[in-house]
């Protein structure tokens, strides 16, 4: 029985499945990486959320700038609008 955490993204899964596995193997590679103490307290908080992030993102299948960069491209390719009269 799988886990599928998509009903709580916003929108359907766009990941495809090998880019939710790397996410969640990094982020939690991350996470635990985070968790070690460092001299260095601003580099662990930063890794503890890049990884809280990709974890988040392979759970769900939804990733916020993927989605933008997709939306962004696609209103770059739509054909002009027709001039009106």
């Amino acid at each position: 029985m799988a886990l599928d955490l998509s009903q709580y993204a916003n929108t359907d899964p766009h990941l495809s499945g090998g880019e939710r596995a790397l996410s969640v193997l990094a982020g939690l590679a991350l996470t635990s990486a985070a968790a070690q103490p460092r001299p260095n307290v601003f580099l662990s908080i930063l890794a503890l959320a890049t990884g809280s992030y990709l974890a988040y993102r392979g759970a769900t299948g939804y990733c916020v700038i993927k989605a933008s960069l997709n939306d962004s491209n696609l209103i770059a390719h739509q054909p002009a609008p027709a001039p009106i009269g």
